[in-house]
Formats: structure tokens, sequence, C-alpha cells
């Protein structure tokens, strides 16, 4: 009786009713019958291909499998137990991987939910991989949404996975042999299937980039490092040679994405991405778009092999220093060391480089892999849950080494003993003479120190504004004789960061192309002569809020926290 209503409702569709099915379900009934001259009532089985088909459709898609194998397997752990099926087509719908229970093998093989399977929408009517091939988009077919009778009792559920170039490369399917009635009973398989095919988006233009700069962004800072939604993959001047498929609503409509420069959609350029990097909190890579919206970006710079990395790096390396003697000292010293697995301390003043100098001396090493840690938000459970990610790393940037707390003292030095191949690179803002941590721990990161002197004392200052006003503003700016005056006379508590935060501001006063002294913000000394609020009222301001804090005060987080923790403040319960 259900096979009867199913071709009368079939029927209605080609008359021109509705029966409150998804559009993309009546338009694919309307082909089966038109297109492809299908007839509701039979019940062909799967269309399998043969080995040797199966073989080269494995062949071409070997590049796919392997970008996607890791993801299916997590996707299968996560839906373990509750009878769901995970294939993996290619774009033309033949299955080239699959998981499932081997309790019900049978059973999926009978159903086609095995490898070699044919879902193409002209073999197998209305279901899942089919209706994603020609919509381009995730679908759920469920049950009698299917045209024929034998897939009706089937729910699947799939999503489209694109190449770098924005081709569909394959088809992510979720598939149950009997389920709920209600279709709204797919929804967490839905999520499930599209996050997964984002991520397999995401690691085969990673695979494909080591050589170019990867831009990848997120709405929340939470997820930013770990689940993205969305990578651009940039070449040297920053034009998108690749990009995953969420990147698309960040172009206007229509454009075609690939050779478009990155300014195009957001408001920065290749000369940016550095900022992005890893070294800054999260929360503190923000990137405007176009539309007056933003949102949270990571960049990765380029990869090169160990015999192409000298020279270029090299530069790099000398490219912290105008020509002060101290820093040239300083960097011939960092480009020396940074050749060998030598540990690295660099100490210095809040603001004067040294995590900037710190991924300097990895990027010279040519080795592959930077994890950075900031010391005072570790704990012996994180360092657990992070051990095969910084194992996996060459480099372990620890940041403010003196705000380690003292319960990760043992475990990361046990870390470091079971990863010989990691090299740790470390900054404080104390002298190596006042760091107080356990003498085991401490020889383990003092190899080398590199001591970073403040801006004030810098023969280079007029470099550095010059090179911050270049890659502030595409236009030529210049500073007035008296303006530069000023900023030379400074004493600069803040460093750099106080320096690039003062030019900001003269950037944004300034009329025309030239800073003058007026448009100069006046300097700490005398705005810290106002009266001042007190830690706890500044932090009651902020509702505890230690990001609002730090931005409030011009410091970091870890600088807020190390305060709260010296004046004996905690928030409210």
């Amino acid at each position: 009786m259900g096979d009867q209503r199913h071709v009368q409702e079939i029927e209605q569709v080609l008359g021109g009713g509705a029966t409150g099915r998804d559009s993309f379900v009546s338009a694919s009934w309307r082909r089966c019958v038109e297109l492809y001259g299908m007839d509701p009532t039979r019940t062909d089985p799967a269309h399998i291909v043969t080995e040797m088909e199966l073989r080269e459709h494995r062949k071409q898609a070997e590049w796919l499998i392997g970008a996607a194998r890791s993801g299916l397997q997590s996707l299968f752990r996560q839906v373990a137990g509750q009878n769901y099926v995970l294939l993996l087509t290619d774009a033309k719908g033949v299955c080239v991987d699959f998981f499932g229970d081997d309790l019900f093998v049978d059973d999926l093989r009978s159903a086609g939910l095995y490898l070699g399977s044919n879902w193409s929408e002209d073999l197998a009517g209305t279901c899942g991989v089919g209706a994603c091939i020609v919509t381009e988009e995730p679908v759920t077919v469920h049950q009698d949404d299917h045209f024929g009778n034998a897939h009706t009792r089937l729910s699947c559920t799939a999503a489209p996975i694109f190449d770098s170039l924005g081709q569909l490369a394959a088809v992510l399917d979720i598939s149950l042999l009997r389920s709920p009635t209600p279709k709204s009973s797919q929804n967490l398989a839905m999520n499930l299937v599209t996050s997964a095919a984002r991520r397999v988006e995401m690691a085969n233009l990673m695979a494909e980039s080591r050589r170019d700069w990867v831009l990848r962004l997120s709405s929340s800072p939470e997820f930013l490092d770990v689940d993205p939604e969305a990578a651009v993959r940039l070449d040297g001047s920053g034009r998108v040679i690749g990009y995953t498929r969420g990147a698309r609503r960040l172009f206007p409509d229509g454009a075609a994405i690939i050779g478009q420069r990155i300014e195009e959609a957001l408001g920065l350029s290749v000369d940016d991405l550095p900022d992005l990097m890893r070294d800054r909190p999260t929360e503190e890579r923000i990137v405007e778009m176009r539309d007056g919206g933003a949102l949270f970006g990571h960049a990765i710079a380029p990869q090169t092999t160990r015999t192409a990395r000298p020279a270029r790096q090299s530069g790099a390396v000398a490219g912290l220093s105008g020509g002060d003697p101290v820093m040239t000292r300083l960097l011939q010293q960092a480009e020396k060391i940074a050749r060998t697995s030598v540990p690295v301390m660099i100490t210095g003043e809040t603001g004067t480089g040294k995590t900037k100098l710190a991924r300097a001396l990895h990027m010279a090493s040519g080795a592959n892999g930077f994890v950075s840690l900031e010391c005072s938000m570790i704990t012996p459970d994180g360092l657990i849950q992070m051990q095969s990610q910084i194992c996996g790393a060459a480099s372990l940037l620890l940041r403010r080494i003196e705000e380690l707390p003292e319960a990760c003292a043992a475990p990361l030095t046990a870390l470091l003993d079971s990863a010989p191949d990691l090299r740790p690179l470390v900054t404080s803002c104390l002298p190596v003479a006042e760091l107080d941590l356990p003498r085991p721990l401490f020889h383990r990161l003092t190899g080398s120190v590199l001591a970073v002197p403040p801006l004030r004392q810098r023969q280079d200052l007029g470099w550095l504004v010059e090179r911050i006003l270049r890659r502030r503003t595409a236009e030529e700016v210049r500073l007035s004789p008296s303006a530069r005056a000023d900023l030379l006379g400074r004493s600069w508590s803040g460093n750099l960061r106080e320096l690039e935060q003062v030019l900001d501001v003269a950037l944004a006063m300034a009329e025309g192309n030239v800073i003058d002294l007026p448009d100069l913000p006046a300097p700490v000394e005398e705005r810290s002569a106002e009266p001042e609020e007190s830690l706890e009222q500044i932090m009651e301001a902020c509702e505890w809020n230690m990001s609002r804090a730090a931005r409030r005060l011009g410091v970091n987080r870890s600088t807020v926290l190390r305060r709260l923790r010296k004046a004996g403040l905690h928030p409210p319960s």
C-alpha cells in the first residue's frame, strides 16, 4: 500500500502538484522520469562497478582518500553503535571508501552501501549522493524521498567536498538502513557530515600549500586554531590560488575567486599576514571584512625545503634591525644558533619583539612544525592533551616562562625529555638571573640566551618608524621634523608595541600624508600623571573580562593575570 502511495505522489509531482517535500526532491523525481526514463515501481538492485573499474576510480581518487581518511575515521567513531555507514564517493558517484559495522556487511552490500556502488542519479534515482552531485549542496534524502522502491527504507545525508579550485571533487554520505520516520531525526547527521566535509577540504588545502601562505578564518576565536570555517591559499603577491568552499562568501557574488587579491575581500594585504600567526593571542588576530564585519584569522607561513631556506630566512632574521649595533650583534648570534638544535631563551621588556625573534629563529632553522604556548595558561592536563601536537612539532615556543604554574614544571620537563627532537624556544620579561625555575627545567631551556634591548636604547628608531608606516598604509606618509624629533626623544616604556599604537593614532589623526606634532598622542609618562583607577576598579569596569582589561591597560592578558595574582585579586564568584 505504501509503494502505491509513493507512486501516486510521484505522479502528482509530474502533474505540477505540490507535496510538501523539499524542492530538490521534486525536481529529482521529474528528472528520473522525464530524463532517465525510470519506473518507481521497479526494485532494481544497486549498481556495482566491476573490480577493474573500482581500482581505476580509487586510483583517480587516491589523493582524496588520503586527505579524508583520518576525518572519516574520527566521524565513524562519533557514530559508532548507531548503525550508521559512511561512504566517500568521487564526483561521479562511485563509492571509493567505506566505513560500516562488520555485523551488517551483508545487509549493507545488498543495499548498495559499500565499496564500488554507483549512486549517481541517472543510475540510482533520487538519493543522497546523486542529489548532492546535482545541487552541490548538503542534502538529506529520507526514506520515501528516494525515487525507487528499492531504497525507500534508507535515510541518506550527504555533503559535497570541493577541491582547492572550487570544483566538486567528492561526496561524503552518512546513511542508515532503518531510521525513525521524521526527517528531522537526521539533523545531527547533517551537522556531522557537513563539518567533516569542511575538514577534508581544509586538510587537502593544507597538504597542497606547503610553499604558500594560508589564511584560515573563523567567526569565533575559540575554534580558529582547531576547526576554522574557511581558508584561502595565497601566492607571494597576495592573490588567491586556492580556497575552501567556506571562503566563497567572503568575495562578491559571482566573482571568480582564483586570481583575486585578498585585499578585495578583506581589510589586509599579504604583508599583514605575519601579524596573524600563532605567536599572538587568538582574540587579537582580528581581520576586518569589506562589508564592515570581522573575522578572526590564523596565517600559516610557507614551508620550504631545508636547502632552500638559509638565504631567505637569513634575511628574515636580519630584517629585525635597521643597523642598531646591539641588535646587529644579537641577530648575528641568532643566525648562527638558529642552525643548531640548542634551546634558546630570549629575554627583554614587554613589547621588544621577543616573539618575533623566536619565530624568525624557527623559520631560519628550516624545520617544519611550530607550537606556541602562553605559560600562564598551561595546565598539567592541557600538556597531556596537547602532547601529540607538541611532540609532532620541531619548535615549541613557551611565552613568559616566569608565569609557568609550579604544578606544570615537572610535566613540562618530562615532556621535553620524551621529545628529543623538539627544540624549546623561551621568552621572558625577567633577566635570566631572576628566573625562579626548578633546576632540571631551567637547564633544559637556557642553552643560549639572547637579550633584546629596549626601544629607548636602540639607534635604529627612525628606521623602525618608517617600516611600521609602510606596513600600515599603502600611501607614502612622512613625519614632520617636529613630530620626528618628539618620537626620537620619548622613553618608550611600552617598546615596539607602544610605538605601533602611537603611529596608529597619528595616522588616524593626520590630515593628508604628513604626520605633524599635534597628531601624536601624549607620551605614556604624561598620561600616567592623570588620576589612575585601581586595578580592581578597572577589572570591575571591564566586568572581569581579561581581554577587555588588557586592551584598556595597553598590555597583554598574561600581564593582567600576573598583576591580579600579585595583588591577590580574584573575580567575584
